[in-house]
Parts: C-alpha cells; structure tokens; sequence
C-alpha cells in the first residue's frame, strides 16, 4: 500500500557500513527527527526518503537492501558533493548564518551556476521519488535547506498531495539574503513557496522569511500576505500559474526531556563522570560546551572570552574548568579544517599560559562521545551557547534538563533557543568577548538557589514541545488547512 505520510531529508534514520566479509551492517541514528517520526507509529505506514551519503549507503541501494520505512536514493554521487558542499553547506548555510567575509567572498561565478544545476538535479530527484510513491492525497513533510526547491517540484508532479516543509536553520534577513543572485534568490524562494505551509523554529526566522518573499518577489501579480489569518500566509500568482496560498507556522523544537534523563544515568555516562572529575581535580566549578567546529558555534570568541575571563579575574585561576568539546564538523570544507586546527591552538595557547601544576585550564575534546557530553552536562556549573547565529541549539535546552546540581545558562540573543530562554539565562551578544567573559563571572557568581530555580524553570520551557509533539503538530497543522 502506497504511504499516506512522507517525509524527505538529506540524512536518513539509518547508515550502512562495510563488515570486513562484505556484508552491511545497518546503523540506525537519532535526533529529534526520527523521534518525531517514531510518534506515529509503526502501524501508520510511513516512508522516509533519504540520500545515499557513503560508499556503504551506495553499495546497500545497489544491492537492494532496505530497512522498513526507508527508501535511499543513490544520487550521483558528484552532483551530491556539488549540492550538499558545494551550495547548500557552503552558499546556503553561510547565507542563513551570516558567516561570508563580505570583503572577498561571496563570489557568484560560472563555477557556482554549475553547482546550482547540481543542487536542482538533486532537488529533483527528491521529487520525482516522493511523486513516485506517495499515496492519492498523502501528507509530505520535506525538511531543510538541502531541499528548497523540492517543494516547488513536487507541486508540479503531485498537485493532490498535501506538502510542507520545515527550515532547521535561521533565515537570513532580506539584506543579507540578496546577495545572493536575484535569478536564484527568486528560485529558492517560490522553491519554497510551493508547499502549502512552511515551518520555522522561531518567529524570528518567520519574520526573516516573509520580508524577503516581500522584498523579492513584490513585483509578482497579486502577491499579499496576511498577518491575521489563523496563522501568517502568502497568496501569490506566478504568470502561468494558478494563485497559490502558502501558511507560515513556527514550531520550536525541544529537547527529549525523558530520553535524556534515562540516557544520563546509564553506566558508561557514570564511568565518564568518573574521568572528567579526575581531570578536573576537586572543589573547582565547570564551564561547559558541546558543539561541532560549526563556524557558526562561535567556538573561539568562546575561548577568547575564558581567556579574559582569568586575565580580569585571577581569582577564578585554579578555580574552574573550561570542558570544551568541539566535535569536528565537514572537514572536507578547507574552511572548517582551519577553523578547528584555530580552537584547538587556541586552547593549547591558554593551558600554555595559565596551566599550573594539578590545573589544566582547558580540557578539550574533539573525538565525539555522546556517553561524554552527557557526563559534562551532569557536571556543568555554567554551560556555554553563544553562537553567532542558531536556529535553534538543542544544547542550551539539555544541560538544563541532566544538570545534577543545576546549572546558569550563558545564551547568545542569536541563538534561536533565546526566544523561549531569554527571562532564566544571561545573555551575551556573541561578538562581544568582554561581555561574555563578564557573563561568565555573573554565571560562576550566581547564587545557588536562584541557579537552582533558574535551572528548573529552563528545563520546563526547554522541554515543551518534545520531538514527538513537534513532528505531530506539524503534521496536523498541514492537514487541517482544509
């Protein structure tokens, strides 16, 4: 029977790696998208399309290997490089977070029209799948800037079908939005605006998104928004086309309050516990981040900001830790590769200069250790969010959640996560490494009752809308348009 619910990512639940007998060992992945799949049930006949991201994945399609639900599509794997590196990890990603050096970069030239073509192919392949299987009238929910224009494609395949899309980054604001050219900008755009409702992690992406669909495609016939409908919406006509009416809809995601604290208090998370306090050495207090080396995580202002935090005040030398795991992240970009070599010299600089016997001020990790993370979460006295600029941050709402013995939150205000935790954190504009090394001295500082009550209060508005109620919600939002 053909699936009456979709749902299409770049990633898929599931990997599949080479044994050394030439079998495929199927591995299955997290995060708060497949939790939210998991919320309908396995009786409701939902399928996952995804893309094939290794030679293991490739070899799994070829060989006809397929887990339940799943349907992997083995992409050529250069137009998948020029897609995923090429444009949506190095034009789109650096677009939404604001990260181009304007003075030298971006640079739209004929190599980038080619990797456009590429990310169009792939778009279109997502399409041409989901229109192949999807039931008369099924629900498709497609997710992120890997897949922007797939919408747009799938209205034309499959007009019955009832399509959204959900953004898990920040939407850049119109200014910074048209640098891109105006020919691809447009596309991306009604690419988009082919779903019947799109979904954003905050009103403040939402905002970012409706201002530039008004600022580039204002000279369209008819195109209006409406702010008091039930919720936001666009009604456009494109020459050639019927008129079209697209809702806007924000569902924050929150973290998986219950699978986190079951997690935490696993053995190999109490054994991890066990080490870290032996590094860090008795009575000292903890700073603690987790991130990938995302150029958008902020990483090193982070680190320069401990540093001033010592320099400004020496009575925190020998007196706390700064846990820092950074996660290598797409160390294929030559960008990414010298960003965390910088994080790393960074904290070897700072151990170098203030280190002492029995004291490392720095301790980094950098091998990914989920098991780890939630021992530093447990651990944390202040945890440490202050990317440049987030759709969300799942981290700032865990560590509240695990935190043994609560915890201050120090958040960047352009964090998505700030929306709902702004009144419980201390907040920083991510620029400002002063600021921030003073906000950590505040955190380190605060009383430990009103950091207790701060702490409850952040895990309750971190938890509210758990994975499985996000996925839901969107689901039932996008039906009930009628």
């Amino acid at each position: 029977m053909a699936p009456q619910i979709l749902v299409a990512s770049n990633r898929g639940p599931v990997s599949y790696v080479p044994r050394a007998d030439g079998t495929l060992d199927a591995r299955r992945g997290g995060g708060g998208l497949v939790s939210g799949l998991s919320a309908i049930g396995p009786d409701a006949g939902a399928l996952w399309v995804c893309a094939a991201l290794s030679d293991g994945d490739r070899e799994a399609v070829r060989r006809g290997i397929a887990e339940p639900g799943v349907r992997m599509l083995d992409i050529d794997a250069a137009t998948h490089a020029a897609a995923y590196n090429g444009i949506a990890n190095s034009v789109l990603w650096f677009v939404h977070h604001m990260l181009y050096q304007t003075p030298l970069e971006p640079v739209y030239d004929a190599e980038f029209r080619r990797q456009w073509d590429a990310y169009r192919l792939y778009n279109r392949a997502f399409a041409a799948a989901l229109a192949a299987e999807a039931d008369r009238g099924a629900t498709v929910i497609i997710q992120d800037y890997h897949l922007a224009l797939a919408p747009g494609m799938l209205r034309e395949l499959r007009p019955d079908l009832r399509i959204g899309h959900f953004s898990h980054t920040p939407w850049a604001p119109p200014e910074y939005f048209r640098m891109l050219p105006d020919d691809i900008a447009e596309e991306l755009l009604l690419g988009m605006l082919g779903a019947d409702r799109l979904g954003f992690l905050t009103s403040r992406w939402r905002r970012a998104f409706q201002d530039c669909c008004q600022a580039v495609l204002g000279h369209y016939d008819g195109m209006a928004y409406w702010p008091r409908d039930q919720e936001p919406s666009f009604e456009y006509r494109i020459p050639g086309h019927q008129r079209r009416r697209t809702y806007l809809g924000v569902h924050g995601l929150g973290a998986d309050a219950d699978f986190l604290r079951e997690r935490s208090r696993r053995a190999d998370v109490d054994e991890r516990m066990a080490a870290l306090r032996e590094q860090i050495g008795p009575d000292r207090k903890t700073i603690v981040r987790v991130d990938r080396t995302e150029l958008s995580k902020n990483i090193v202002r982070g680190l320069l900001a401990y540093r001033t935090l010592l320099e400004q005040h020496p009575e925190w030398r020998e007196r706390v830790v700064h846990l820092a795991f950074a996660y290598p992240s797409r160390q294929d970009l030559p960008v990414y590769r010298e960003y965390t070599a910088r994080v790393s010299q960074l904290a070897d600089e700072i151990n170098a200069e203030y280190g002492r016997d029995g004291w490392t001020p720095v301790i980094l990790h950098v091998e990914d250790d989920f098991a780890r993370s939630l021992a530093a979460y447990r651990l944390a006295d202040v945890a440490l969010v202050n990317p440049i600029r987030d759709g969300m941050n799942l981290v700032a709402k865990e560590v509240p959640v695990v935190s043994d013995r609560g915890c201050a939150l120090v958040l960047s205000r352009e964090a998505g996560a700030y929306e709902e935790l702004r009144d419980e954190a201390v907040t920083v504009n991510p620029y400002d490494v002063t600021g921030t090394a003073e906000a950590l001295h505040e955190a380190l500082t605060m009383p430990t009752a009103e950091r207790d009550e701060r702490t409850k209060r952040l895990a309750a508005a971190a938890t509210a809308l758990p994975p499985q109620q996000w996925f839901l919600d969107q689901l039932h939002a996008l039906r009930e348009l009628g």
